[in-house]
């Protein structure tokens, strides 16, 4: 069962930005996502089992700061 969660994001200014956050994302298996850049969150989509802790550090590891993770 796919479990989909809201990632607040800061920090993304350009479309750069969203590609490098998408590709931290979808490197994880078992993760689909897609980053709205004007709203600055990542809409997460989780079918394996990854914590808020493994999406938060891929994203960090890309220099964003995450500011919450909410399903």
């Amino acid at each position: 069962m796919a479990v989909t969660k809201i990632i607040k994001i800061d920090g993304m200014t350009c479309s750069h930005c969203v590609a490098a956050v998408e590709r931290a994302l979808k490197g994880l298996p078992g993760v689909d996502a897609k980053v709205d850049l004007k709203a600055g969150i990542a809409t997460v989509i989780i079918s394996g089992d990854i914590s808020d802790e493994t999406l938060k550090l891929a994203i960090e590891e890309e220099d964003f700061e995450v500011v919450s993770i909410s399903a």
